[in-house]
């Protein structure tokens, strides 16, 4: 492994242009110094420093080492004001799983009211449903949002509650959602290219249901897993795109997008999953009743 104090003193060395002075400026001997910096070199393969006049200049190799040692005795010098600032505020730490499929538009806006809490350390970990539960009865997660509740089991001693169903609404780009094409949703569906999510989503199937009912086969263009990612590529232009009314407050402040048509009967649900630990968490439960504040339920 690389030496960090031998490569701090030749950091020290190439920075005062000299042995002697790096020497004063550390308060150590010149011969213990020279002798450190031989080592680095000899780990490293390459001469760092040659003579130059009364002092020492960077060979080809050195100005590259120089410039890595810069950058990491800079980032050390602020390690101890981020302990400091750390050590005294009160974190406040939320971890939270998304389950592949849940619309990440509608997790944002049930985890907006807990954003603004001071100190907030927001973690996120996008999984398999099932991996994610284990993880929760691990307690290595506060809270798993997802599309459906948890099964019933009573080893894992989880509990699950419904805190959004929000109605499907279909936006796309300005240059596909025209007044005509408006006046005629849903059947102008069939005359434009689609974006859906992919089948981790349980909206998946209840859209396919739709469809089927209305007698429609949508040309589908994309599928994605993320629904940001989704709109982002409608806004681009690819084509139309199905997301949660909940979702689509985020959907709005995307340049470009417009809105084609309401689906209200049909819609997403998020269901909350937590384990006795994460009943307490405080941000936990701030999520929860907001959501229900909200009338998201």
């Amino acid at each position: 492994m690389l030496n960090y104090r031998h490569l701090h003193y030749f950091w020290m060395v190439a920075k005062e242009g000299g042995f002697a002075r790096a020497a004063d400026r550390l308060e150590m001997a010149v011969q213990t110094i020279s002798a450190q910096v031989r080592d680095l070199e000899k780990a490293l393969g390459h001469q760092l420093l040659k003579p130059s006049g009364r002092g020492v200049a960077l060979t080809e190799a050195g100005l590259a080492a120089y410039a890595r040692a810069e950058e990491i005795f800079q980032l050390g010098q602020g390690i101890a004001e981020e302990v400091r600032q750390a050590a005294s505020a009160k974190v406040a730490r939320l971890s939270v799983g998304l389950s592949d499929g849940i619309s990440k538009l509608a997790a944002h806006a049930l985890l907006e009211p807990v954003l603004a809490t001071p100190h907030l350390r927001l973690v996120c970990h996008e999984g398999e449903f099932d991996e994610l539960l284990s993880e929760l009865a691990l307690h290595q997660l506060d809270v798993v949002l997802a599309g459906q509740a948890a099964p019933r089991n009573p080893n894992q001693r989880l509990t699950s509650e419904r805190i959004a169903r929000s109605r499907l609404q279909w936006y796309g780009p300005a240059s596909l959602v025209r007044k005509q094409v408006r006046e005629r949703f849903p059947q102008s569906l069939q005359d434009l290219p689609v974006l859906l999510p992919t089948f981790h989503s349980p909206l998946r199937s209840t859209l396919d249901n739709w469809f089927q009912d209305l007698g429609m086969r949508p040309r589908v263009v994309g599928e994605f897993e993320d629904s940001a990612l989704l709109a982002v590529f409608a806004a681009r232009g690819l084509g139309v795109f199905p997301v949660s009314h909940l979702g689509a407050q985020d959907v709005g402040l995307m340049r470009g997008l417009r809105l084609l048509g309401d689906c209200p009967n049909i819609g997403e649900e998020v269901h909350a999953i937590w384990s006795r630990r994460g009943q307490h968490h405080p941000l936990v439960r701030q999520m929860v009743a907001c959501a229900h504040e909200a009338g998201a339920v």
